[in-house]
């Protein structure tokens, strides 16, 4: 009788040493998992920040690059726009010295030259300002007569500052030599000639 107890006994114990091991091993082997979940889930967690961080950083790099580009074609089109501001200031300027000299007279005459030359002009006018023509119309009607530009007339017309206008009688021909006129046209002329200069040098 008491080896039956004892062998129960043992019975009892191994069982519950194995039930208890078996308990062990589940808590550990849930316990294992749940760590390599955690671990998964944490390197997804930085695999996404990574990334997230990377794409965030190439955007702040392009944008930075696209700024910088964009100061510079802002940079070269301020410098372009001075560079035509003062080549049109030196034209200006050139251009009222040639129409404030001696020569203004001849290029007057030159023009109306050129003009009367054509088979369809007949009388013309010319136009100047009033100042322009007090001091030059004794001047230039000498100078008509020398070389016998018969049918001109001189008339003042003060909504220009400086240079001269040609039209015919009849309103079926007009030219504009005022100095406004002539300064953008010469201006127009170089500064695709300067322009090409600028990109050149890019």
């Amino acid at each position: 009788m008491e080896i039956q107890l004892q062998e129960l006994i043992e019975q009892i114990k191994k069982e519950g040493v194995e039930a208890a091991n078996a308990e062990a091993e589940a808590i550990l082997n849930a316990a294992k998992q749940q760590a390599q979940t955690i671990v998964a889930e944490a390197e997804a967690q930085a695999d996404k920040l990574l990334l997230t961080a990377k794409s965030e950083n190439e955007r702040m790099v392009k944008s930075s690059e696209e700024a910088i580009r964009q100061a510079g074609r802002n940079l070269l089109i301020s410098f372009r726009e001075s560079v035509t501001r003062e080549l049109r200031a030196i034209v200006g300027e050139q251009v009222t010295a040639v129409y404030s000299s001696d020569a203004f007279a001849k290029i007057i005459v030159s023009a109306v030259e050129h003009w009367v030359s054509k088979p369809d002009a007949e009388e013309l006018e010319v136009i100047l300002n009033t100042n322009d023509l007090q001091s030059l119309e004794d001047s230039l009607l000498a100078q008509f007569k020398a070389k016998a530009l018969n049918g001109i007339t001189l008339k003042a017309n003060d909504n220009f500052d400086g240079g001269f206008r040609i039209a015919a009688k009849d309103g079926g021909a007009y030219y504009d030599y005022a100095a406004d006129a002539v300064c953008d046209m010469l201006s127009n002329y170089l500064s695709p000639k300067v322009t090409a200069l600028l990109k050149e040098a890019e």
